[in-house]
C-alpha cells in the first residue's frame, strides 16, 4: 500500500513539473515570438522531439538548398540570435544562418551538424502516436494557460488532421515568418555543443 502511495506521488509531482515545463516554454515562445500562432508553438515542440523533418538522403540537394537560401537572406531582418533551443526539453537547438554569414561557420560545417543530427534522428525515430500523445499533453497545458493565440481553433483542427493522416511536420505561420523571417537548420543539442558552439562563442 505505501509503494503504490509513493507512485502515486512521484507521478503527481512528475505531472506538475512537465506541466511546469510546458507553461515555461510556451511563455518565452509568446514572449519572444508574440506573433506566434499554436502552428509555431507545435512546430518548435515536433522538432525538439522529432528532430529534422527535411528529406536528407541526398546531400547535394540539401547543400543547394541551403545555398540558395543563404544567397536570398537579407540579415537586416534576421533575429538578433545565433542560436536558440527549441522546445520543452532542449534536444535539438535551432542555428540561425547568421552565424555562416557573418562567418562564425562555414556553409559546409552547418551542412554537416545538420545531416548528421537528421541521420540520429532517423535513427532514434519517435512514432507519430507517441508524438501525438505527448502534443495532447502540451495543448492541454497552453487550453489551461488560457492565453489568446490568434487562429487558435483553425490551427488546433489542421494539426489534428496530419496528425490522424500519420503525418507531423508543419511550415510557421504567414504570420511568424512574416515577422521573424526564420532562417535556421536545427541541430542535435550534443552535435551542437561539440561542433558548433565553441566556434561561436
Amino acid at each position: 500500500m505505501k509503494k503504490v502511495f509513493f507512485l502515486l506521488v512521484v507521478l503527481f509531482y512528475s505531472t506538475i513539473l512537465w506541466s511546469q515545463r510546458i507553461e515555461t516554454f510556451v511563455n518565452r515562445q509568446m514572449q519572444t515570438y508574440p506573433k506566434s500562432r499554436l502552428i509555431d508553438i507545435y512546430k518548435s515542440c515536433f522538432q525538439d522531439y522529432m528532430g529534422a523533418e527535411h528529406l536528407v538522403s541526398d546531400r547535394q540537394r540539401v547543400k543547394d538548398y541551403l545555398n540558395e537560401e543563404l544567397q536570398n537572406i537579407n540579415l537586416d531582418e534576421l533575429m538578433p540570435w545565433y542560436y536558440e533551443p527549441c522546445g520543452i526539453d532542449s534536444n535539438y537547438w535551432r542555428v540561425s544562418l547568421r552565424v555562416v554569414i557573418e562567418g562564425f561557420i562555414t556553409e559546409e560545417q552547418l551542412l554537416d551538424a545538420f545531416l548528421m543530427s537528421a541521420h540520429v534522428a532517423i535513427q532514434e525515430q519517435h512514432s507519430v502516436d507517441s508524438w501525438r500523445l505527448r502534443w495532447e499533453c502540451i495543448v492541454y497545458t497552453i487550453e489551461r494557460m488560457g492565453l489568446h493565440i490568434p487562429h487558435y481553433s483553425d490551427d488546433y483542427q489542421y494539426i489534428d488532421n496530419i496528425l490522424s493522416q500519420g503525418k507531423y511536420a508543419v511550415s510557421h505561420s504567414p504570420e511568424y515568418r512574416e515577422a521573424y523571417h526564420p532562417h535556421y537548420r536545427i541541430v542535435r543539442r550534443d552535435i551542437f555543443e561539440q561542433s558548433i558552439k565553441p566556434l561561436i562563442q
